[in-house]
């Protein structure tokens, strides 16, 4: 196993010195390649040397193969929904679900809710965009508070929760505005909506369970159910696009809307096991143009490259992910267990760390490079894949909360068949020299 650690402890130990490689390696009698593949991590000292390098290096044994403490997960998520969607009682329940798994459980609270509730209400204002920057301001303001704050916190997990955030904006601007407070903030759609590890919208009641819809919870609330509802059409689509967007609707009752979100914000963070649910289908050649006229809908580029592994039922992948030059960057672990079912782990990337990765490419594949449309339609998130060499078919995922979960199609698209589990449809497969 690489120890990464103790090669990155003894390069900073190296540098502090002031010793190159080749300088340290004679200085306890090896070589400069010694010296590379330790700070690599490919290799260890023998103990005899270990003691060498501390009295070189001005340090004790223990210093040098020191442990470093485990890195605190933190997990960024927004909830966000139509009016009267629940988002109110979600709080309780994920506070109450996550705290007894060990987690701190953090809550940014809806900025919007806190300007008009005191006396900042958008409609007083001579300008929307002015207001909507100022709001998506403040919003980026208190979760980069709640991030440091996390990283000081004791226990090794924290989930930050956000009652609705930046993108959410997005419903209550033209496009034209929008645009505007980006240059203001100096930021692409991509980094502002992908900032976010995960999101969960909550679909109004006026879809659904009219009935149970009101305005008495929420005094910065005005929407009629006509009006939550196209609202709410809004939020999905300022949404579509993030790589982790779940639709959590009204089709059972209040209480196991809640345990389904819950659900789906375990499978998120891996508790007890981030398995992923998927079908797979081969489907016609899509028409691009049409689908990006969608208001739920939108692409990004991709390109996937598989790294090497030792475990042939493992694929290890990282990925680019973005458009017209600004990207995010991920590295995936996944363990299939069946052929719909699998054990999924993501995490983010820095540019640095994904150039980095890519030393350890698998030169028996080539990288993947994808256009990715992303629906979110009939309660479900799409994943339409086009790859360059095909001209008449592409690929659909659609992720789900259980195998036994009712498969709407979106419109439009035209299924060849089902190819679940079919090996020669995979990534992986596909990207096989």
């Amino acid at each position: 196993m690489n120890d990464f650690g103790f090669g990155d402890r003894l390069f900073a130990l190296r540098k502090k010195a002031g010793l190159s490689q080749a300088a340290l390696g004679q200085a306890v009698g090896v070589s400069n390649k010694a010296v590379s593949k330790w700070e690599s991590g490919r290799a260890m000292p023998s103990v005899d040397v270990i003691r060498r390098l501390s009295d070189v290096l001005g340090v004790s044994i223990d210093e040098l193969l020191e442990q470093p403490e485990a890195e605190k997960q933190i997990s960024k998520i927004v909830i966000t929904g139509g009016p009267c969607a629940g988002k109110t009682t979600a709080m309780s329940w994920i506070q109450n679900a996550f705290m007894r798994l060990g987690y701190n459980v953090l809550f940014v609270d809806e900025t919007a809710t806190q300007l008009i509730s005191g006396g900042a209400a958008p409609w007083l204002c001579e300008s929307n965009r002015e207001f909507q920057l100022e709001l998506i301001k403040l919003q980026l303001a208190k979760e980069r508070a709640f991030s440091e704050i996390a990283k000081n916190l004791k226990g090794p997990k924290t989930l930050i929760v956000c009652d609705r955030a930046a993108m959410d904006n997005c419903a209550y601007m033209t496009d034209v505005e929008f645009q505007w407070v980006l240059r203001q903030l100096g930021q692409s759609k991509i980094e502002l909506r992908d900032n976010y590890d995960a999101v969960f919208h909550l679909v109004t009641a006026a879809r659904g369970a009219e009935k149970y819809y009101t305005l008495s919870n929420n005094q910065a609330r005005t929407e009629s159910p006509e009006a939550a509802r196209s609202l709410d059409d809004k939020l999905i689509s300022a949404w579509t696009g993030h790589p982790h967007l779940r639709v959590i609707d009204n089709s059972s009752g209040f209480e196991e809307k809640m345990l389904r979100l819950i659900r789906e914000i375990s499978a998120f963070l891996g508790e007890p096991t981030p398995n992923e649910v998927e079908r797979k289908y081969l489907i016609q050649y899509p028409d691009a143009a049409s689908l990006l006229k969608k208001p739920n809908c939108e692409m990004v580029d991709i390109v996937q490259t598989y790294l090497k592994t030792d475990d042939p039922a493992e694929e290890k992948r990282v990925r680019q992910r973005g458009r017209d030059g600004h990207y995010i960057y991920f590295m995936t672990q996944k363990v299939h267990l069946s052929q719909m079912r699998r054990v999924e782990i993501e995490r983010r990337l820095s540019q640095e760390e994904y150039l980095s990765a890519l030393v350890d490419a698998d030169p028996a594949c080539r990288p993947i490079h994808k256009k990715r449309f992303l629906l979110s339609e009939n309660g479900l998130y799409y994943e339409i894949d086009l790859y360059p060499e095909w001209k008449n078919q592409a690929i659909m995922e659609i992720e789900l909360h259980s195998e036994e979960q009712k498969i709407v199609l979106p419109e439009g698209i035209r299924v060849i068949r089902e190819v679940t589990g079919e090996e020669e449809y995979s990534n992986h497969s596909l990207a096989r020299l």
